[in-house]
């Protein structure tokens, strides 16, 4: 209790700050009871209207690559950049050689369009772990992004000024129709300020506490992510309480034993799936079917050690379209993407807009909209520049971290900009509330539920094609790309 009473208070002053900074108001108030975890009685139903929340996760964007320009939104085009040191200043076209402000570049989704003449590698795949998140956070400033190195960890060539980019809005139409119709959240912040497999867990677990003094961040030592890796190299990074220090090699083998999600939704009764693609061709694991290098729950033992890993995780991610058709859509979903799909800039793909279209028309256009809510969310910053400081300085478990884009589609909201500072907890928050769950006292405790963007007296707004360039047929009969997928 004395947790639950601490995380509302720290929610509540962060909300407040950012509400006066920006001008906005925290929204209409759901209809359930918010915040307070009590639930006892037995749910196989929402409480509010809400009967199936579908979590859709996307790959390394900050708020401002994606929607810097967005009406009402808190982003910006102009960047802050820290002076190099010399050999870095060296090695790029566009040296700086003391702090100042540089246009953010205009680009397509692929990154095309950034001038060749300011620098950087042939790898894109900019730095995004804990190590990279203290460097371009510099302490708060927020002008340390010029000083990142691309590759694994940091140990590729200088980024110089390519984190200091922003997508031109028409290569990114479908989320800005999303954003246009329904919900933006444009204070989301990361709960750890690291890469993709903390920020997975996160949103299964709402955090990553091995124990009362350490916690799990940045990357396993090599694929996949999880009980399906090999024990004698695959090793976790921990970062310890008393020092907050990180610890590469430190960790355990990512085969956890920590309580997620699935735990409160078991004890309740409530359906669950994991959608995501198997990575055995890329690992070289023909047992390993299931086991996605973005499929969080391999890295949990109770799941992929008992019936569940056959029921409650898909073979293939666009078995969510065959269960929407089917009637067999379970209560609270995630779904990751094809690599090819997933807005990772090292893929040089434009399929990730429509594949998020994709799963929104189908809901739309099902017998679900009228219960639905689809939240749609980037797991980490990528590397890309944000102008935003986290709401606090970094914690003893690595966060908060960086902004992300959020969008919430659900016939119970009214379209506009949601100021309130949320973290990846806030989802969690949500379906705890909504399904009276209790709660796994981590993140999830301590921030907003994303309730507050519902006004559930409303009547189910009527549903509107988000148009797409590539069709839902287009996914469903192309193989899976088998491509390497995140290395952070």
């Amino acid at each position: 209790m004395q947790l639950r009473i601490a995380g509302i208070w720290f929610a509540f002053i962060a909300m407040s700050a950012t509400v006066l900074a920006c001008g906005g108001s925290p929204g209409p108030m759901p209809a359930f009871p918010s915040g307070t975890h009590a639930g006892v009685r037995a749910a196989t139903s929402g409480s509010s209207k809400i009967q199936h929340v579908i979590i859709v996760i996307q790959e390394n964007r900050s708020f401002d690559n994606f929607f810097a320009t967005f009406p009402g939104a808190d982003g910006t085009t102009t960047g802050k950049a820290a002076a190099m040191g010399a050999s870095t200043a060296e090695s790029c076209p566009v040296p700086i050689t003391e702090p100042t402000t540089i246009p953010l570049t205009e680009v397509d989704l692929m990154g095309n369009g950034f001038p060749k003449s300011y620098g950087y590698s042939a790898n894109e795949d900019l730095d995004h772990i804990y190590s990279g998140f203290l460097l371009d956070r510099d302490k708060g400033k927020m002008d340390g992004f010029d000083l990142e190195r691309g590759g694994v960890r940091g140990s590729g060539t200088p980024a110089c000024t390519y984190p200091y980019q922003y997508v031109n809005p028409k290569f990114i139409a479908p989320y800005w129709d999303m954003a246009q119709q329904y919900v933006l959240a444009d204070h989301t912040f990361q709960t750890q300020g690291s890469g993709s497999f903390t920020a997975h867990q996160d949103l299964i677990a709402g955090g990553t506490q091995l124990s009362s003094s350490e916690a799990l961040i940045d990357t396993p030592s090599y694929f996949p992510w999880g009980c399906d890796g090999n024990p004698a190299h695959l090793v976790t990074a921990v970062i310890k309480k008393a020092t907050h220090k990180v610890y590469e090699f430190g960790g355990p083998f990512p085969c956890l034993t920590y309580s997620t999600m699935r735990d409160l939704l078991d004890a309740k009764t409530v359906p669950w799936k994991f959608y995501a693609v198997k990575v055995y061709p890329y690992t070289k694991c023909p047992k390993c079917e299931g086991a996605g290098i973005w499929n969080a729950f391999d890295a949990i033992k109770a799941v992929r050690y008992s019936s569940e890993w056959k029921n409650n995780i898909a073979r293939t991610n666009t078995d969510i379209f065959t269960d929407i058709s089917n009637k067999k859509l379970p209560a609270v979903s995630w779904i990751t993407p094809d690599a090819l799909d997933s807005d990772h800039p090292a893929e040089k793909s434009d399929k990730g807009p429509s594949w998020v279209a994709s799963i929104v028309n189908a809901v739309g256009q099902s017998s679900y909209w009228d219960s639905t809510a689809v939240v749609i969310v980037w797991d980490d910053w990528g590397g890309f520049y944000d102008h935003v400081v986290p709401p606090a300085a970094p914690g003893w478990q690595g966060g908060p971290g960086f902004r992300v884009p959020m969008l919430i589609v659900s016939p119970y909201v009214k379209a506009h900009v949601e100021h309130t500072p949320y973290e990846f907890g806030s989802i969690l928050h949500f379906i705890e509330d909504n399904w009276n769950l209790g709660t796994l006292g981590r993140n999830d405790a301590s921030s907003t539920s994303i309730g507050n963007a519902f006004d559930f007296n409303m009547p189910p707004r009527a549903f509107k094609v988000i148009p797409a360039k590539y069709p839902l047929q287009y996914y469903l009969h192309r193989p899976p790309s088998n491509e390497p997928l995140d290395t952070e």
